[in-house]
């Protein structure tokens, strides 16, 4: 579908025309017509589907349409990072460009001049404001946030929130919003926190639920079996051999992110680390400087798997593979963009290799393996390392009997133990008890257990 077929202005189809865009996306197509009629919505998509144009296509065409009030917050997005509101923040001034809409980003990491610009624009009352929970609750505690006339709510990456543990932030605001309000949740995932997110603050929504797709066949997709400690040097000659400008590394701690940075440093490599642990000008500052090509790599968390737009990314690498398959597709996603080819190279650990296997279900085909490079010793074997797995989830759940030969064991044929062994072993357990008993009593404590009638406090089990 054409967006000129869709109800909207011509200012906002004239915006889209100047930004080069004519075709809706699956979830553009099937969740504007819903916002246009005013029904709440749960829409269901992975990154990079257009949820963004999804929601403010619609939303700032009704509300240059008139009947809203012109000096006070009229629609409120909330967003999981700063990041994600300064995107939603960029694609709002292209959308709005011939509509008298204004718009204001709120979120944390700034200078005391744009705090500064961000309260005189939530008192002034700007129409659509893009905010972070922590940041707008930090304007919200200080008397001049007016929530009372707002229409249109908007959660972006709502199962992201959740996880960044937002829901009482949100349940805040929430509180705060008038009841006849139109509320709109988005969100990559709907795991059952998410749902009943949902349960509490839309009414009778109208669901859209978008499969979350295979990645793009122009992804060569390749996965290195090695050890732990073979992961830095397999990076490095990927980095000789295959792409060493435009690369995303993904690792799964901050942690492991700064100690990867470092060694790639003393490798002479420009890499810069990306974590939640940098302010906002720091950020802003590698981003740039990725942009720019002043940085050719860039180690990071999550927080660049969704959300964050940068273009022409020659190679992603997964350091540590991802917990599930969606996170896979959203950080290799991050490749061959815009028409272009990419590469995603995944490093699976031994104790990883049933999360691939996963991964792997999922995508429907088996990721094309790469060998360890020469000089770096053997690579575990792919059987090895699953029966490696399946000894440790055996012998985490007693199935090897750790040693405990004076365990009674269970008679399987359904043979009762003759009646010297079953004497043997009650005089045993009353000696052990009487033995218990005199210690206990000779430190003044009672036996565990001893009052049953005993109510376990808060925090007991």
């Amino acid at each position: 579908m054409k967006f000129d077929e869709l109800d909207l202005s011509y200012e906002v189809l004239d915006a889209l025309d100047a930004m080069r865009f004519d075709e809706c996306t699956p979830i553009q197509e099937q969740t504007i017509p819903v916002i246009l009629e005013g029904h709440d919505l749960i829409a269901c998509a992975q990154t990079g589907t257009g949820k963004t144009a999804a929601y403010l296509l619609p939303v700032i065409d009704r509300i240059a349409d008139g009947g809203y009030p012109t000096d006070a917050i009229n629609c409120l997005v909330m967003s999981p990072t700063r990041e994600l509101a300064q995107q939603i923040d960029r694609q709002m001034e292209g959308f709005a460009y011939f509509l008298p809409v204004s718009s204001l980003a709120i979120y944390g990491g700034t200078d005391g001049r744009n705090f500064s610009r961000q309260q005189h624009g939530l008192k002034a009352g700007a129409d659509v404001v893009i905010a972070t929970p922590g940041r707008l609750l930090d304007h919200i505690q200080m008397g001049y946030v007016d929530l009372s006339k707002v229409s249109f709510f908007i959660l972006d990456e709502a199962d992201r929130m959740l996880d960044m543990g937002f829901h009482d932030d949100i349940m805040q605001i929430v509180k705060l919003l008038p009841a006849n309000r139109q509320t709109l949740m988005f969100s990559a995932t709907m795991p059952p926190k998410t749902r009943r997110l949902a349960n509490d603050i839309l009414t009778n929504p109208v669901e859209v639920s978008i499969a979350v797709s295979r990645p793009t066949e122009k992804i060569d997709q390749r996965a290195c079996i090695c050890h732990e400690g073979q992961k830095t040097p397999m990076l490095l000659q990927l980095f000789r051999t295959a792409h060493s400008k435009r690369v995303i590394v993904f690792a799964a701690s901050k942690l492991k992110v700064k100690d990867l940075t470092r060694e790639l440093r003393r490798a002479g490599l420009k890499a810069a680390e990306m974590h939640s642990d940098l302010d906002q000008t720091q950020r802003d500052e590698v981003l740039h400087g990725f942009r720019s090509g002043r940085l050719d790599i860039l180690v990071a968390t999550d927080i660049l798997a969704r959300g964050i737009d940068i273009d022409d990314i020659s190679m992603v690498v997964n350091y540590d593979v991802p917990r599930e398959a969606e996170d896979y597709v959203h950080r290799i996603g991050r490749t061959a963009r815009a028409n272009n080819d990419g590469m995603a190279v995944t490093l699976v650990g031994e104790r990883d290799q049933p999360k691939f296997a996963r991964i792997e279900k999922f995508l429907g085909y088996k990721v094309n393996r790469i060998p360890l490079s020469s000089g770096l010793g053997n690579a575990p074997s792919e059987a090895d390392s699953a029966q490696d797995n399946d000894r440790r989830k055996k012998k985490s759940a007693g199935g090897y009997g750790h040693g405990r030969k004076d365990r009674p064991r269970r008679n399987f044929q359904g043979k009762q133990p003759d009646q010297g062994q079953q004497q043997e072993s009650n005089d045993t357990g009353k000696a052990s008890e009487a033995s218990v008993q005199r210690k206990l009593r000779s430190r003044g404590r009672r036996k565990p257990g001893g009052n049953t009638d005993k109510k376990p406090v808060d925090g007991e089990i």
